[in-house]
């Protein structure tokens, strides 16, 4: 497989000329994102020029070699300064001198050192770690602190001493639903470097596609994947990108439900006869499979031995959510056999099923992680729960004595804002009151990306930037919690993201691209700046959704959190100050009701979106108006009030599957002119 590389030198000129006009923001303090756990600032700077030069002491591995000429290579991109990205041995000619003190683990593990100690001189700068993965977390750490200002480019003097708080930080990609191509996995994975997330779950089955080649039972990806799988080779090359970039590649092979693509190729594994065909439709289905007969124990043997000889990683996630137990409370023979063994319900029956899956993967050395539903008394206390239910779950388990991850509150394909994320805490909530013994039980989370509504072309959208405010969560010391600073680091770290090869803002301008047809596609971005994504999980209940859904609409093409709504809210919030401002953005709203009607004629796709947009221009003339009363200095009359109160609330409502998220902005206008200040 060859890996994408970053760019061309070109590019790198071109990205000087943006370096360049982001001046002002770069020149705001502290833009690391995680912030580290330790940071002291010292008079002075770290000039960056064409001699910056890389020396390697202590402990050196390739994976040492190939980081540093990484960060130079990333380095002369982001500066547009040619520069020699061989190592040195000398550190007296280098720049950054990168001592390491031993090896790491062979098959890194929770139980690697991440920690590192960065310190920067008017003269030189060094960064000393005990493994191989904490020099890469100090090299992001690095690379996000160059700065451009009118001395040219260059590092602040500062010495960080920095440590995870949680050892397990991952994000996870559904591929089943909708397929998502290899270089996408990759390029996510150097961003999940770059904000020090270091584990990818990767979510290869389901019952809409079953993505991973398979020797042993070929009919799995031959008839269960609409011929969209990687290959084991891809997949050897995924994991060993990963762990040139100290990232942990855990896979979900999802049983005993969530299988239809499995009972394809082999229907005599499931519950009830066959045959079966790839399941379009989304949602929680029925199909599972037989857990009372050996014959699916064999079979699992025969396959998990031949997948952790692709997946290393001492963790299995195993799925195990969401059983229906319809298929076994309709199969005569599953019901005999529960009586039989007492069992009460098909609880008791996926119990039974986990209790035989865990001694084949302890037979190939693996631990089993699952969601909530696996948790039962009968199960070692190292397998891992993965929690969807919340912190209440989460807290339950460490209670119990078990590990867990927790992925509420962080799911992405929920298009909920950055702030939100950033404000849940594996040890807020419902596990707020564990002892340190119990709170030690909790590794981590995960980030989630489902994709039912998203595929290759908006997943950057979905993932980045908000995994990056959930990465601070996870690494960053608990009470770093302004939401003002992480939004104000979140777009310098956005813009890197950019640079790096991430399309989570590029794709959303060229989807609105195609939908303008050959009108401007400037009406609708000043349109998609009003306007915000349902949920993903409501938008399936008001649309006939399956896995072949064209996913071209202008809802799909929309960020999942507006960057301009959020920027009018805070000059909402301080109107007196900034009233011009605010006249001049609700004007610009005010017309893209009429030109989206014009636009209209030369797309079909845009017909949903008229009645929206002239919604968006309905309530920017309400916020006008409550100006011009403002501006009086005198209170609108209650009859305007309430007619411009009623006309909000229907905006309020969602239309073509969005929100227009500038509606309680334009209330809070409404307001103040009632009440005449």
């Amino acid at each position: 497989m060859r890996i994408r590389t970053l760019g061309s030198r070109e590019f790198a000129w071109v990205l000087m000329g943006a370096l360049v006009g982001m001046g002002p923001l770069w020149a705001q303090g502290d833009n690391l994102l995680p912030q580290p756990a330790k940071t002291a600032r010292q008079e002075g700077r770290l000039a960056i020029a064409g001699s910056f030069r890389v020396a390697l002491q202590g402990y050196v591995e390739p994976r040492l070699r190939a980081a540093g000429i990484r960060l130079v290579d990333r380095l002369a991109q982001q500066t547009g300064i040619p520069m020699d990205s061989a190592p040195l041995t000398d550190p007296a000619q280098a720049t950054l001198v990168v001592r390491c003190d031993h090896a790491g683990e062979a098959v890194q593990s929770l139980r690697e050192d991440e920690s590192y100690r960065l310190e920067i001189t008017s003269r030189q700068a060094r960064l000393e770690a005990a493994t191989p993965v904490g020099v890469l977390r100090g090299m992001e750490t690095f690379l996000q602190s160059v700065r451009l200002d009118q001395d040219g480019f260059g590092v602040p003097a500062m010495t960080i001493d920095d440590k995870p708080r949680f050892p397990w930080r991952g994000l996870m990609i559904d591929v089943s639903r909708r397929w998502i191509p290899l270089p996408i996995i990759l390029r996510n994975l150097d961003a999940m470097a770059a904000v020090k997330l270091n584990v990818l779950h990767w979510h290869l089955t389901d019952d809409q596609g079953f993505r991973v080649e398979s020797l042993r039972f070929p009919k799995l990806h031959q008839m269960g994947s609409d011929g969209f799988y990687y290959t084991q080779q891809e997949i050897r090359d995924v994991v060993a990108y990963a762990r040139e970039r100290g990232i942990r590649v855990v896979p979900e092979f999802d049983v005993p439900g969530h299988i239809t693509s499995w009972l394809v190729g082999y229907p005599e594994l499931a519950s009830r006869p066959g045959p079966y065909t790839v399941d379009r439709a989304l949602g929680i289905r029925d199909p599972a499979l037989d857990p009372t007969r050996d014959e699916v124990y064999a079979f699992l043997d025969a396959f998990i031995g031949e997948m952790v000889q692709l997946f290393p990683d001492e963790y299995f996630h195993i799925g195990g959510d969401e059983v229906t137990g319809r298929d076994w409370r309709e199969n005569p023979r599953i019901q005999g056999f529960m009586r039989e063994h007492g069992m009460k319900d098909h609880r008791d029956l996926q119990a039974y099923f986990n209790q035989r899956l865990l001694p084949i993967l302890q037979k190939y050395e693996r631990k089993m992680v699952g969601w909530d539903e696996i948790l039962h008394p009968d199960l070692p206390k190292d397998i891992v729960v993965h929690s969807w239910r919340g912190q209440r779950s989460l807290a339950e388990a460490a209670r119990h004595g078990y590990m867990g991850i927790l992925s509420t509150g962080y799911y992405l394909d929920l298009m909920q804002p950055a702030s939100l994320h950033y404000g849940v805490d594996p040890l807020g909530d419902g596990a707020a009151g564990l002892s340190e013994s119990e709170q030690a039980r909790i590794l981590g989370g995960e980030a989630c990306v489902w994709t039912e509504n998203i595929d290759m072309e908006n997943i950057d959208a979905a993932d980045w930037p908000r995994s990056a405010a959930m990465a601070e969560r996870l690494w960053s010391p608990a009470q770093v919690k302004d939401v003002d600073s992480m939004y104000r680091r979140l777009e310098v770290v956005s813009r890197q993201l950019e640079w790096m090869g991430l399309t989570h803002r590029s794709s959303s301008r060229l989807m609105l691209e195609r939908l303008a047809g050959d009108g401007d596609p400037a009406t609708l971005r000043r349109l998609a700046g009003a306007l915000a994504p349902l949920n993903c999980d409501v938008r399936r209940r008001v649309h006939p959704y399956t896995s072949l859904t064209p996913l071209n609409r202008l809802v799909d093409a929309i960020p999942p959190e507006s960057d301009a709504a959020r920027e009018f809210d805070h000059l909402v919030k301080h109107w007196p100050a900034n009233q011009a401002k605010i006249r001049e953005q609700l004007s610009q709203w005010k017309q893209v009701g009429a030109e989206v009607a014009q636009l209209v004629h030369g797309s079909a796709l845009l017909q949903e979106d008229v009645p929206v947009a002239a919604s968006v221009s309905a309530v920017a003339e309400a916020g006008l108006q409550a100006l011009d009363y403002l501006e009086h200095a005198k209170p609108a009359p209650k009859a305007w009030v309430a007619e411009q109160t009623a006309l909000l609330d229907r905006a309020g409502k969602p239309q073509a599957e969005m929100w227009i998220v500038i509606v309680p902005s334009v209330r809070k206008l409404l307001q103040a002119a009632g009440a005449g200040k």
